[in-house]
């Protein structure tokens, strides 16, 4: 028996989902807004796969977003305002536009240079600035990130690190000052400053902010919830123990 083709494969899958469209209730009242927390979820849930460097879950997520790719594909056919042909077909031109050094005759040094001309080329297709194209509805730290990524591959950045290194403790002591002033406005000014100038130097060491704050957070409910079982042991609630018996619970537990 033959193989299927990927391209038959994915005729095959566009119609499964052109038929849920069609036969199953709720597929059939989604609209675009009402579902795109879940593309929000699946999208969180592959990166969980790749830090797991889970191959199985990976692929299974990567299935996930498919999916709500070609539904919205339908749902767009169905309004006939686009097809997933039209998806394919534009992000085929878009790779090839973007990357004059495979597909056409341009040279390049490096990655950095490769980065460099992208932005170029994002401008020259109707951008008004580098900047665009980075969604509001990114969590902030990513979007900070993400910002100051841009700017700095046509050149705006700084020079070193130790220049950043500066720049956050300037920050630092602003928000001080910020906080013996007592105005909120002021301090929260101050304080996101802080944090967009610990952003910038999260590049320069090569950090993911979004993702090294992730792992802070997990790694802090891991030996809470140490804690938390601990105390149990004990016989002891949670919400009746006192910070210094919590306290040398952590520092045993981070010491294991």
């Amino acid at each position: 028996m033959k193989t299927p083709s990927t391209g038959e494969r994915f005729t095959e899958f566009m119609a499964i989902v052109r038929r849920l469209r069609n036969d199953c209730p709720w597929d059939r009242e989604q609209t675009h807004s009402s579902i795109r927390h879940s593309l929000i979820e699946e999208t969180y849930e592959t990166i969980e796969a790749i830090e797991q460097n889970d191959a199985a879950h990976l692929q299974s997520e990567l299935g996930d977003l498919l999916l709500h790719i070609a539904l919205h594909a339908v749902m767009a056919e169905e309004e006939k305002a686009f097809t997933i042909d039209a998806v394919i077909e534009g992000i085929s031109d878009k790779m090839i536009r973007r990357h004059p050094h495979v597909f056409g005759t341009t040279t390049v040094a490096d990655a950095a240079e490769v980065k460099q001309n992208w932005e170029r080329i994002k401008v020259s297709e109707g951008r008004t600035s580098v900047l665009d194209g980075v969604p509001e509805e990114l969590p902030a730290l990513l979007r900070a990130h993400r910002t100051q990524e841009k700017a700095s591959k046509i050149g705006f950045d700084w020079s070193r690190k130790e220049e950043v290194w500066s720049k956050v403790r300037e920050e630092i002591e602003e928000l001080l000052r910020a906080e013996q002033s007592g105005v909120e406005a002021q301090i929260e000014e101050e304080f996101g400053d802080l944090l967009f100038a610990l952003v910038n130097y999260s590049r320069f060491l090569k950090v993911n902010p979004e993702f090294a704050l992730r792992k802070a957070v997990e790694k802090f409910a891991a030996r809470f919830r140490r804690v938390e079982e601990e105390l149990r042991k004990r016989g002891k609630d949670v919400t009746r123990s006192s910070l210094e018996e919590m306290d040398r619970l952590w520092n045993e537990g981070k010491s294991s």
